[in-house]
């Protein structure tokens, strides 16, 4: 078969081999005589044997896969060449480890021992020393490439093995059978049944006489006690170790959320090894009583895995919709979903049965083509009638809900009405195809999205019970949390973020893993790095410049950034909502982080989107340069707010919640963002300020040293007037307002004595500079109102009229500018 290779310069295997062996040959006899002529040599040959040898089974290994390749071979031998390919390069990459640090060494003795210097004559132990030195670095640097050149090729072949396995899974997807619905797909069906009904005849009857030939009268113990204790298994076992589990967990472990983990968790690992052990039991009873038929071995095997695969599948519905115990249940389910649910998943538990016990069947019997596509065609009707069933059971919950008081948060209806959408289109496009004729393609379909079902609801169960334990374990108040802050001496603050990270990381973790194993069946390795690898096969399209625009890689980088976008809002509803609320920063430090964390989140974002599509950062990096010309004049003004945000964010002169003055407008600063800062004014109106006015202009920010306000109260009394007394009735004014603080104590000053009166200047503060006016304004009624009980004149000048003698007449003074006025008035 055909194989395309990698754009790698090409390199005849023949000559490599013969090289190889060669270099093998070599090292080994330098080993063999430098352990004989130095010791301290001798010391590191051991390790650099057992890596020598690594590296030559890692070689033998990619001989014998790549010889394998070149006939055809299944799936499963597939995967197993993949996985051989894969531990041979792992086995290089280590053994070129070890053999690195070896030459390292090496090299440092070398260095140790200096350069020979012209014109002497060293001693023998030294220029013998000198030379095997030299012997083992040359033989440890061939042995070193050398393992890396088999590290090439296994990875060569594993992107060998993974090209191949998406060309046949895209062949499969686009092969078209007749419709089943035309009579020419049941007349091929008809045709080739009397020869699976042989084939079948001739799988029982074989089955049937080496049964009877092993048969030696007597009483098979084995396959009964097989047989008993697989039934024990499925009944009193399993149910004992459920209510035992609970009574346990009742008595012993305290009321919280890892209970109930703990007790689903049981649930699921009794629910599924219980069948799958019960399975085993009697197909080993069957096998030591000498019952078991070796043209039923394979079939009996698909037995064992089929029913591990039911017993899971029964085990993690029932786990979320734990319909018998609504208290011990995890999933936001009421009871009335639970219960018309139940049913569903026990006929998706049977599918799942049937599905692998058919394939299973087919498989020893080696059926005819037709008849795996007649059954493929009947198992995709099945599984789509069972979603559609889901799917409108789950509409009438949702309709009924929608009219009474119990609707649930606007995100979670918004996120499963999205899922319920996709999967009517799911399920309409597998409909249509099996319609149509692909028959395949209709199939993987319909079993991926009970695939998806059952993975995202193990997934929901490992990331409830991830953040159980992370948060319970790790907080300030647990045993845990109480240890390290004695013993340590942190913060519970930082207990309690430790949690959350770690909560965070596994459930990242655990996402990642089930979209490997989800994306597996599609050509993925499965490793969580290469998750989108194999999508850009999807359709050739055209080259600009060094860039492949194809649809595929379009829909590849438009999924790339749908799924980053996701990842970032799960990852700022996270930061927001749990990891900063948990920390001792205030609101606008809250605000700036989460800022920060959000551009950053969907910056990376679109890159990944760009390198999906194969545009690398220098490229973007030189769009960016040739960008820079129009930021520079056309989009100044919004790079010079963009950047001062950006400072404010990081230095924080204004913070979420202060009270400042720009210009002549006071007002609260209630939001901050990369452009511009809402303040709202006094009259509930916001002003909106570009941040470059916070940065180049004077600014006065009443709350950023600290949050106390300050009134202030000035005025003047007679000199006649007690001092001490005005004094005293200034300072019981402000200790009868209760937004007055004793702490700074309130302060009455004589500013000075001008004219014949007394300034005084008195001082009070208040927890806020908000609460400053309107307390002034109550210390100065409940101040005028006691200087006028002791008949004390505050604040007024008196006005008094002197009559000036001159030449013997008195003359009045001259009317002021104001009795003029009036005169002319009148």
């Amino acid at each position: 078969m055909p194989r395309d290779l990698p754009s790698s310069p090409a390199i005849p295997r023949t000559a490599i081999r013969a090289r190889l062996a060669l270099w093998v040959t070599a090292f080994v006899t330098a080993l063999i005589a430098l352990t004989a002529m130095a010791a301290p040599a001798s010391a590191q040959g051991n390790p650099a044997a057992e890596s020598t040898t690594r590296i030559a089974q890692a070689e033998v290994d990619v001989r014998s896969v790549d010889r394998a390749l070149d006939a055809q071979v299944d799936d499963d031998d597939r995967r197993a060449l993949r996985d051989r390919a894969q531990g041979a390069q792992d086995a290089t990459t280590q053994a070129v480890a070890d053999l690195t640090e070896q030459l390292a060494l090496v090299n440092a003795r070398i260095t140790g021992l200096g350069t020979a210097t012209p014109g002497e004559v060293e001693a023998p132990e030294l220029q013998a020393q000198r030379k095997s030195l030299s012997t083992l670095r040359s033989t440890l640097d061939a042995a070193i490439k050398r393992g890396r050149l088999a590290g090439v090729e296994a990875g060569q072949l594993i992107d060998e093995i993974d090209r191949s396995q998406a060309e046949r899974f895209n062949e499969k997807l686009s092969s078209k059978t007749p419709s089943p619905l035309s009579p020419a797909f049941w007349s091929i069906v008809l045709e080739q049944a009397p020869r699976d009904l042989r084939r079948v005849g001739l799988f029982l009857k074989q089955g049937s006489e080496q049964v009877a030939q092993h048969w030696r009268g007597g009483v098979p113990w084995h396959a009964l006690l097989g047989f008993a204790l697989a039934i024990i298994l499925l009944g009193p076992v399993r149910l004992g170790a459920h209510r035992l589990a609970q009574r346990r967990l009742i008595a012993e472990a305290p009321p919280s959320r890892v209970r109930r983990s703990a007790n689903t968790f049981w649930r699921v690992a009794v629910g599924t090894l219980c069948p799958l052990a019960a399975a085993f039991i009697f197909v080993q009873g069957l096998r030591w009583s000498g019952l078991l038929p070796q043209r039923w071995t394979s079939f009996l095997d698909g037995f064992v895995f089929a029913s591990g695969v039911a017993g899971f599948t029964a085990a993690v519905t029932g786990a979320v919709l734990m319909r018998s115990q609504p208290s011990w249940r995890i999933a936001p389910i009421d009871d009335e979903t639970a219960n018309r649910l139940r049913p569903l998943s026990w006929v998706l538990t049977l599918l799942t049965f049937a599905t692998a016990m058919i394939g299973s069947f087919e498989g020893a019997i080696g059926s005819s083509r037709s008849a795996v596509i007649a059954t493929q065609a009947t198992e995709a009707l099945l599984h789509l009638l069972l979603i559609v069933a889901t799917l409108v059971v789950l509409g009438q919950l949702r309709a009924r809900r929608a009219t009474s008081e119990e609707a649930t948060h606007a995100g979670v209806s918004a996120g499963l009405s999205v899922a319920t959408l996709l999967a009517w289109i799911a399920v309409g496009v597998a409909g249509l195809a099996l319609v149509i004729g692909y028959i395949w393609f209709s199939w993987f379909v319909a079993l991926m999205i009970g695939w998806t079902v059952l993975l995202g609801s193990a997934l929901y169960l490992m990331l409830v019970a991830a953040d159980d334990i992370a948060t319970t374990v790790f907080v300030r108040d647990s045993k845990v949390g109480i240890t390290l802050t004695r013993a340590l001496g942190i913060r519970g603050s930082m207990v309690d973020q430790f949690g959350l990270i770690l909560s965070g990381v596994a459930r990242l973790a655990l996402v990642l893993l089930a979209l490997g194993m989800l994306l597996r069946p599609f050509g993925a390795s499965g490793d969580p790095g290469a998750i989108f690898d194999q999508l850009a096969t999807v359709a050739d399209g055209i080259k600009v410049g060094n860039v492949w625009i194809s649809p595929g890689a379009i829909l590849q980088g438009l999924v790339v950034l749908f799924v980053g976008l996701g990842l970032v809002r799960i990852f700022m509803r996270w930061l927001e909502q749990r990891y900063l609320p948990a920390t001792d920063l205030d609101g606008s430090g809250r605000n700036s982080i989460s800022l920060v964390a959000r551009y950053i989140g969907i910056a990376l974002a679109v890159i990944w989107a760009l390198a999906s599509l194969g545009i690398g950062v220098e490229r973007i990096a030189l769009l960016l340069s040739a960008l820079s010309v129009g930021i520079g004049f056309g989009l100044q003004a919004i790079t010079q707010n963009f950047v001062s945000g950006l400072i404010l964010l990081a230095e924080r002169p204004i913070k979420i919640g202060d009270l400042i003055r720009v210009g002549t407008d006071e007002g609260d600063v209630k939001r901050i963002s990369v452009r511009s800062t809402e303040i709202e004014l006094a009259d509930h109106s916001t002003l909106i300020v570009p941040n470059s006015e916070l940065i180049t202009k004077s600014v006065l920010n009443k709350t950023l040293s600290g949050p106390l306000g300050r009134v202030q109260i000035q005025f003047s009394v007679p000199i006649e007037e007690d001092a001490e007394v005005v004094r005293k009735a200034v300072l019981d004014s402000f200790a009868a307002e209760s937004a007055v603080l004793d702490d700074p104590a309130p302060k009455a000053f004589i500013d000075s004595i001008v004219d014949g009166r007394i300034h005084f200047n008195c001082f009070a503060h208040v927890d806020s500079p908000r609460a400053a006016y309107g307390t002034r304004s109550a210390v100065l009624f409940a101040l005028l109102s006691t200087l006028r009980e002791k008949g004390i004149e505050i604040g007024t000048v008196p006005q008094k009229m002197e009559l000036v003698r001159q030449s013997g007449t008195y003359a009045a003074p001259a009317p002021s500018t104001a009795a003029q006025d009036e005169t002319k008035m009148k």
